[in-house]
């Protein structure tokens, strides 16, 4: 066979050969704004996620919503007309996501929220999430009000839908056990809470939950505390991070908070469900982030990846071919279809009436000591 021969034939079998087309994920983050700190934690998150799946390249789109829901519709429109995304992560708050949700609905995109959005009934076609829901986490902590032998309980929180849906989990887990003796509400912006506290106060609770997120949670317990309010303080799961922890200083000592299991992953009892993934996620993250940089925000984008990561993996056994609505629609099943998924925060089986999956048993009870987090229980 002469030279030229050959390579004409080489030619050839290089264009017969089948092309991947690369696999895009879209990834929208509160990086700006109020909520800044979570999306910080995202976008660490997404650094760690791998180039490739099963052999295709992953293009990973991180955008900023600022914040604000409008600027979150805004972005996951764009995302999929005209990136032709396969999939969207994110966003870090209830009130994008609800937005986003619509959309992703609409255009059979295959979403997965790294907040805790209520993702029944008509959100949940092609929406699901990887956070525990709101009920889950203050029913861990309404235990504990219980064990410690608090009868009523004061609620200072945000005046928005993630205030509004705390105080309602805080309802619901309290009937009958705890009366709710305060309710006071604050917006995230708000430059103080004094008015709030004095009438939370003014009722003279047993404890007090604080349903807020990321920094701004910490002004009503700096708040109480300079009042002289001497009782246990919960807060959400929404504000563990180091921001947190930083302004919030000597005030948000003792501050108990329902957590999934990264935060402390080494204090883990070997029974943990999730404590080797967990275990490792930190290791990893801290050697990309420094010591102690580990957040539960970061460990849910990295649990949503997982859950993806199945649904991509699906789709690739088909003949469907990225940037269509046939391999959408197909990583929305594989992602549907996953069971017993052991994650860094949690373990995950997904079914057609349950799109967030989180099985409760992986919840745990953290406190802030000495300016750490530290397992009660």
């Amino acid at each position: 066979m002469n030279l030229k021969k050959s390579i004409l034939l080489a030619i050839a079998a290089l264009t017969a050969a089948p092309v991947f087309a690369d696999i895009k994920v879209g990834v929208i983050a509160s990086l700006t704004g109020p909520a800044a700190a979570l999306g910080a934690e995202t976008k660490k998150a997404i650094a760690m996620l791998p180039a490739s799946v099963g052999g295709q390249k992953i293009n990973y789109i991180l955008l900023d919503d600022g914040t604000d829901p409008t600027s979150a519709v805004k972005n996951v429109r764009m995302l999929i007309s005209e990136e032709k995304v396969d999939a969207i992560l994110g966003p870090n708050l209830i009130s994008t996501a609800v937005a986003m949700a619509d959309v992703a609905n609409a255009e059979k995109t295959p979403m997965i929220s790294v907040a805790p959005l209520d993702v029944s009934g008509d959100k949940r076609g092609f929406v699901f999430r990887s956070e525990p829901s709101a009920d889950l986490m203050v029913q861990r902590l309404v235990a504990d009000m219980v064990e410690s032998g608090a009868k009523t309980v004061g609620f200072i929180g945000f005046s928005d839908s993630w205030g509004e849906l705390l105080l309602k989990a805080l309802s619901k887990a309290t009937d009958g056990k705890l009366k709710i003796v305060a309710s006071e509400r604050y917006g995230r912006s708000d430059p103080s809470v004094q008015a709030q506290v004095l009438k939370v106060m003014a009722a003279r609770p047993d404890v007090v939950f604080v349903g807020a997120s990321g920094t701004p949670a910490a002004m009503p317990q700096i708040t109480l505390r300079e009042r002289g309010f001497k009782g246990r303080i919960y807060q959400s799961h929404g504000v563990t991070s180091k921001d947190f922890l930083r302004v919030g200083g000597k005030a948000v000592e003792g501050a108990l908070i329902p957590v999934g299991p990264v935060l402390v992953a080494e204090q883990l009892p070997e029974s943990h469900p999730s404590k080797k993934n967990s275990v490792a996620f930190v290791k990893e993250f801290e050697a990309k982030n420094g010591a102690d940089s580990r957040s539960t925000f970061a460990g849910a984008t990295w649990d949503a990846w997982l859950l993806l990561q199945n649904g991509i993996v699906a789709a690739q056994k088909g003949k469907a071919k990225p940037g269509t609505a046939e391999f959408r629609g197909a990583v929305r099943d594989g992602i549907e279809k996953t069971s017993k998924l052991v994650g860094a925060s949690g373990v995950y089986t997904m079914g057609a009436a349950d799109h967030a999956g989180y099985d409760a048993s992986a919840i745990v009870l953290i406190k802030v000591e000495n300016n750490r987090w530290k397992l009660v229980k």
